[in-house]
């Protein structure tokens, strides 16, 4: 019989119980104990929810208090010194530390100050660990820090914990970890370069003391994560011969463990050989993102005793699986294997959709018909594998109700417009190009705006209280009528404008109260979005976001933040931005519509948000920025089709800004993602002036400038906001100082990592008011060599 399965679950909570529960922990207003008790809660309700949908391999282990990449980390000992750690279990507190730092300076045992992370820099705090996307998504996972020598231990035992608390309430699960040649190729090398793949003989070890462990436990089958089987190798080391050698090593110790290799995200490709020759029983495959390697496998040849865990749910987006349409590829593979070699599954975890469209009472009604959650995506696979076991005629019902919904709405007039398809087919190239060079266009802005060297900024937001998230749901609930709610809402801009004169940054923001979230406000504001109320998805510990859905041709009926930065701009004589969402962004952090290519959609919001740059122009701001953090988790995973995604997406940012004129300053904004490899790309953008994440990595990301002479103006983020901690003067000064050196001090700008919405006042003054200090020092100081 064919086996239901899933790869992993959202861990949030219908509710959200989990951000609340993690919150309240972090301000001291719940105990350790309480919040485990909501982590066990959780992992409960949620394996009876796939118990109860008919799945048969059901995960543990995917549940985690921030990340599965830390916490993979904390298993095997990869804690590194500055956090404390001397050996044995390691503490939740440590794990989050590692995930968030640690605030004001720290003592060792014998009161001494513990040094910081860069010599020369004084202490304030502990630094969080880097953060980056994992893979194409927008979900962020904690980078593991290895260096030479590196020796590991089994310090968790999360997995097997988690299995026999499953057991002990009668669920069989099957446990997930992160495989060990993917869990050092998501690290990073400290300490010098060095292939992270030498390190794999320490690692396997302790991976083969945890299989013998839940070997010991009980369980039957161990899900191994290994991404980077469908990935290109690595530049170093011999991505197939650590692979052999890997599961060799797992192999021996796993007995009669079961052992189903999951890969996602892409298709095995050149690795398919290698994959189908590894020593386990079953294989995950992605038969979404790659249709075509089910065909590849077979015509290879499965292996004797291999099970193929068939991912035909999309786990990445939330429209309901065309059933009949899915059950095409699995029954060529019943022909060819039997049912009993098959498990049927999403493409990847649930982790990246919503956890249950039952509770949008709100969403509109035929709408709602084309779409599927995490729980409803659950009743599709244990569907489809019923339709392998017992035949269409079993699952007939289900059946016709997909394809029903399937053809209204590929027939529904909602999801065309045709004045935006003439405007698609009337683009010429001079639209994508601004009218001068980035030389003439600075003397006109500096003409303009008259900046000092090192100008300082914002990316944008500022703390959202408690105070204004009260007022927008008291104005969704009619207890506020606009007129208040605009009074309220420019009392709060004016209070943000002020204090950043009053800190002495050069160009200002309004701070976006009005916003709930950077891709849902303009959402919320264009046409072709649907948005629902309770589809919240996680993209970094507790920081969830609810992206809109888009369903139809895009476009802008009226301007959407115009009166807002006008009247910021009226408060004050320094320069204030006009804040945008960028329409790479808007389209990778949005639910897309997947019956028309992706670079269309893109090309249709590029056009929304230049009538609002033009706008913004006309209305007489000077300064305009236009958000893309999403720009590099767009690229696709393998580099051989890259070329075609950056041509689009790189002409979808220019189309929105090259309208204006030549004293109109374009910024742009990018954040935890790795650019060295396509700083090319970044240029061709042709913004004036990117900021971009540095503090977290320690300005890693400038090598790129080494080698690549960047013409624009950037800003390297020195205040790591993603973390409570407030950094000293000084060590933004060395972060600027490194700049410096690969950078001509006159191209550079001092601001934070990020917009500040997440962080409260009490961190966000005090850390700005240090940025700035630390501007005037380096301005200074290059007036002084001058």
């Amino acid at each position: 019989m064919a086996v239901a399965g899933n790869l992993g679950f959202p861990r949030i909570g219908a509710g959200r119980e989990l951000k609340r529960a993690t919150e309240a922990y972090w301000k001291g207003e719940l105990g350790e104990d309480a919040l485990l008790a909501v982590g066990r809660e959780l992992r409960l309700r949620h394996w009876g929810l796939q118990r109860d949908a008919g799945l048969g391999a059901i995960p543990s282990n995917d549940f985690s208090f921030y990340d599965q990449v830390l916490d993979m980390a904390c298993v095997v000992g990869a804690v590194p010194e500055r956090f404390g750690w001397e050996g044995g279990p390691v503490p939740l507190a440590t794990a989050f530390a590692m995930a968030r730092g640690v605030s004001g300076p720290t003592r060792g045992a014998g009161g001494e100050v513990r040094p910081g992370t860069e010599a020369g820099v004084a202490p304030s705090g502990v630094p969080a660990m880097e953060m980056t996307k994992w893979f194409d998504t927008n979900y962020h996972y904690i980078v593991p820090e290895l260096h030479r020598g590196q020796r590991f231990e089994l310090a968790s035992k999360k997995p097997v914990d988690e299995f026999r608390e499953a057991r002990e309430a009668g669920f069989d699960t099957r446990p997930v970890l992160i495989g060990p040649v993917s869990l050092l190729l998501l690290g990073k090398a400290r300490g010098g370069a060095f292939d992270r793949l030498s390190l794999l003989d320490t690692l396997l070890p302790v991976y083969q003391q945890l299989l013998a462990e839940l070997r010991e436990a009980g369980a039957a089958w161990v899900q191994v994560d290994e991404p980077f089987l469908a990935l290109d190798p690595p530049p170093e080391g011999s991505l197939h011969d650590a692979y052999r050698r890997a599961y060799a090593a797992l192999r021996e110790a796993a007995g009669n463990l079961k052992l189903l290799v999951a890969t996602y995200f892409e298709g095995l490709r050149e690795n398919l050989e290698t994959a189908l020759a590894l020593p386990v029983n079953g294989l995950h495959l992605d038969l979404v993102r790659a249709p075509e390697q089910l065909d590849q496998v077979l015509a290879h040849g499965v292996p004797e005793g291999l099970t193929l865990s068939l991912g035909v749910v999309d786990g990445r987006n939330v429209w309901r699986t065309d059933l009949a349409a899915a059950l095409e590829p699995m029954e060529r593979a019943r022909k060819a294997l039997g049912s009993h070699r098959l498990q049927v599954a999403p493409s990847c975890s649930l982790l990246h959709v919503p956890v249950d469209l039952s509770l949008e009472t709100a969403l509109d009604p035929e709408l709602k018909g084309w779409l599927a959650f995490a729980r409803q995506k659950l009743d599709e696979v244990a569907v489809l594998a019923r339709a392998l076991n017992e035949g269409r005629d079993a699952v007939r019902t289900a059946l016709e109700a997909s394809r029903s919904q399937v053809e209204a709405r590929r027939s529904s007039a909602r999801r065309e417009n045709p004045q935006v398809q003439a405007r698609l087919v009337s683009l010429t190239s001079e639209q994508a190009r601004r009218r001068s060079p980035h030389t003439e266009r600075r003397s006109a802005q500096q003409a303009r705006l008259g900046l000092p060297p090192f100008p300082t900024t914002t990316i944008g937001s500022f703390p959202q209280t408690g105070g204004i998230r009260r007022l927008r749901a008291r104005l969704r609930r009619g207890e506020l009528d606009e007129a208040a709610y605009e009074t309220a809402i420019k009392a709060e801009i004016e209070r943000v404008v002020r204090l950043q004169e009053g800190l002495g940054l050069d160009v200002l923001v309004h701070g976006e109260p009005e916003r709930n979230d950077m891709v849902e406000y303009f959402g919320e504001q264009l046409e072709g979005f649907a948005f629902t109320e309770h589809g919240w998805v996680q993209s970094y510990g507790s920081r969830y976001v609810k992206p809109p859905i888009i369903y139809g041709d895009v476009w802008r009926p009226a301007p959407m933040t115009v009166r807002w930065i006008t009247y910021a701009q009226s408060l004050t004589d320094r320069p204030v931005k006009g804040m945008l969402t960028g329409p790479v962004t808007i389209l990778q952090w949005s639910f897309v519509r997947d019956d028309q290519p992706r670079s269309e959609t893109c090309r249709q919001i590029a056009l929304a948000i230049r009538d609002e740059v033009l706008d913004l122009e006309a209305a007489g701001i000077g300064v305009i920025q236009i958000d893309e953090p999403a720009f590099r988790e767009g690229l696709p995973l393998r580099r051989a089709d890259w070329a075609g995604y950056l041509r689009w997406a790189s002409e979808s940012f220019r189309l929105a800004t090259a309208g204006v004129r030549d004293e109109t300053q374009i910024h742009t904004h990018m954040c935890y993602s790795e650019f060295n490899d396509i700083i090319d790309a970044i240029a061709g953008l042709d913004a004036d002036v990117i900021s971009i994440e540095a503090s977290r990595s320690g300005m890693e990301l400038l090598d790129a400038f080494v080698a690549f002479r960047y013409p624009n103006e950037i800003g390297p983020g020195v205040y790591d906001i993603h973390s409570p901690r407030v950094p000293g003067r000084e060590e933004m000064e060395h972060l600027l100082r490194r700049a410096a050196q690969v950078l001509d001090p006159a191209q550079l700008w001092v601001n934070p990592d990020c917009g500040l919405k997440t962080r409260s006042y009490d961190e966000v003054t005090p850390s700005l008011r240090n940025l700035v200090a630390a501007a005037r020092v380096l301005r200074e100081e290059v007036g002084a060599e001058g």
